[in-house]
């Protein structure tokens, strides 16, 4: 009898963890999955330790919105068509595996360059304003001086952009962003890997869109101390940044 009821509580707690596995990876394939920020690429929008909620539903599916990226279709479904200014998450197109987020610049057919240090979007300058609040950013464990610009899209999308005061990017190839396409750039312009490095980013395909990214959910500075260190909690913790809608 006792050896029943133990069969049977253990069949139980089996199927409470499936169920809850199963309600899990529902939420994270089709609602929204956490994701954490490594790299300086993104400052001053996105910081490093920053730990962001990004939502699956806002570009329709496809096979990235899966754990694991399983070879079930080529397609996407429900497919939304992404906005210019969305910070993007997506798989990186030379591996189909890795997690890159950056900002949406250039839509299928448009054409982007950098003229003389200004971005073009279709031969027409992208207004920006300089910022003269945020003069320090990093890159990596490094920090740098940069000039800090409030770019503003065709679209009426705005958000800030930083180039290095030494070194920045001048000027560009021109690129015409292909069919079923987007070309993403990093706001932190001489400190990220984006669609301008076509060997190893490059222009992003419709398919490997993930998501949208929509709230920072908690942030702590690495510099700091870290997550577990909860004993550095206190000095590391970003208070200020806690559920901070992204822009």
């Amino acid at each position: 009898m006792k050896k029943t009821k133990f069969i049977n509580s253990v069949k139980e707690n089996i199927k409470t963890i499936i169920y809850a596995l199963i309600i899990a990876i529902v939420i994270r394939s089709l609602i929204i999955q956490p994701f954490y920020i490594p790299s300086s690429s993104m400052e001053p929008t996105l910081l490093i330790g920053d730990r962001i909620f990004v939502s699956k539903f806002t570009y329709g599916f496809s096979k990235h919105s899966f754990p694991f990226s399983p070879k079930i279709s080529d397609d996407r479904f429900f497919y939304k068509k992404p906005t210019q200014g969305d910070l993007v998450v997506f798989k990186t197109p030379v591996d189909n595996r890795t997690d890159y987020i950056k900002r949406l610049i250039g839509l299928p057919g448009d054409e982007i360059q950098f003229i003389n240090g200004d971005l073009f979007i279709n031969d027409n300058k992208i207004k920006r304003k300089k910022v003269e609040s945020i003069s320090n950013v990093r890159c990596g464990q490094f920090s740098f001086e940069v000039n800090a610009f409030e770019e503003t899209l065709p679209n009426g999308v705005s958000y800030y952009a930083v180039y290095n005061k030494e070194g920045t990017l001048q000027n560009s190839r021109k690129f015409k962003v292909p069919i079923d396409h987007f070309f993403l750039l990093g706001d932190n312009r001489d400190c990220s890997k984006d669609s301008r490095y076509l060997d190893s980013v490059g222009y992003v395909n419709l398919i490997n869109l993930v998501g949208k990214a929509q709230l920072i959910f908690f942030s702590n500075d690495t510099l700091k101390g870290g997550l577990f260190e909860f004993w550095t909690l206190k000095k590391s913790f970003r208070l200020n940044r806690t559920l901070k809608k992204i822009k």
